[in-house]
């Protein structure tokens, strides 16, 4: 065990298995006293168990840490006070808050319902809102702490995903706005994309399809996409969350991270691109016409061309 965070408090959601579980452990390990926050339920959100956040909470027991387990759900206010009030009650303290709890329900958005879209953007954007929102009150008036929330490349755009594609990109725009809302007070606020292998993004249906492909001596692009995700393990992911909630971090605050096996990449801030100006102070709809398709518009295709009709 190291001794980086000795005497730090950190909450992790989603704590009890894959990413949130490989970060659990790991920040135990630097001496951190950990609240492991996970309901326990299906990769879609059903149900409920005690057992994965006791099972890890357990393991950091065992190896001579500190650990609670909280089995509420985040998409709920109360669960986001209680859990800091947990961190406050059981350790004293809260330094690091962790956010990585979610659940899919992916679907075209032609055929998505309400329900569907609701759930996810329930658990995700507003369960890093519910937590983080009773932990910046403590990190504000102590006038220290780390946040690290969890985005996702699908909020660059993925088929079957409008809901988790979304949630996640409201995530990375929440953690640029946590930085300046908490920068002052000495928080930084970061956020990570992670590749890895875990229940949300190996589902048992596409293992058991790859499993079939490679048996058959069969490559598909779904059997190599299994097979990278599989060499890609939570385990890679956790060494970069927890080097932005030590002190050698300090000075990374807003930012935005790709992170998956021995991969590290910083993804770009939205910046403005090609920029047309119109000194009369606003284009007519004739004026764009005409100009946007040589300036803005030039080389613009569609990448997703209309398809033809079998």
């Amino acid at each position: 065990m190291g001794n980086r965070l000795e005497g730090k408090v950190a909450i992790v959601t989603g704590g009890g298995r894959g990413i949130g579980r490989a970060e659990a452990l790991l920040l135990a390990s630097e001496g951190a006293a950990v609240v492991i926050n996970d309901f326990g339920g299906s990769p879609a959100g059903e149900g409920g168990d005690k057992g994965p956040a006791d099972e890890v909470a357990e393991i950091i027991r065992g190896q001579g840490g500190r650990a609670a387990a909280n089995y509420g759900n985040v998409a709920e206010m109360a669960t986001g006070e209680a859990l800091v009030k947990q961190a406050l009650d059981d350790f004293g303290r809260l330094d690091i808050l962790v956010n990585n709890a979610g659940i899919l329900r992916d679907r075209m958005i032609f055929n998505m319902d309400e329900a569907e879209w609701d759930a996810v953007i329930a658990v995700h954007l507003k369960g890093h809102f519910t937590t983080t929102k009773y932990a910046s009150m403590i990190m504000r008036q102590q006038r220290a702490g780390r946040i690290v929330n969890t985005s996702s490349e699908s909020g660059l755009g993925n088929m079957g995903q409008a809901n988790y594609a979304a949630a996640k990109e409201g995530i990375a725009g929440l953690t640029r706005t946590l930085a300046r809302d908490l920068g002052r007070y000495g928080v930084t606020a970061n956020c990570i994309r992670p590749r890895a292998a875990s229940r949300l993004t190996i589902s048992p249906q596409m293992q058991e399809a790859a499993r079939r492909s490679r048996e058959a001596g069969l490559r598909t692009d779904a059997s190599d996409a299994v097979s990278m995700m599989e060499r890609m393990q939570p385990e890679h992911v956790a060494p970069f969350v927890v080097y932005l909630c030590t002190d050698e971090a300090a000075t990374i605050n807003g930012r935005d991270f790709l992170v998956g096996g021995p991969q590290i990449s910083m993804v770009t801030q939205p910046e403005f691109g090609k920029t047309i100006w119109n000194p009369s102070g606003s284009w007519t709809l004739d004026e764009l016409i005409q100009v946007f398709p040589a300036t803005i518009g030039q080389g613009l295709r569609n990448q997703w061309p209309i398809a033809a009709a079998k």
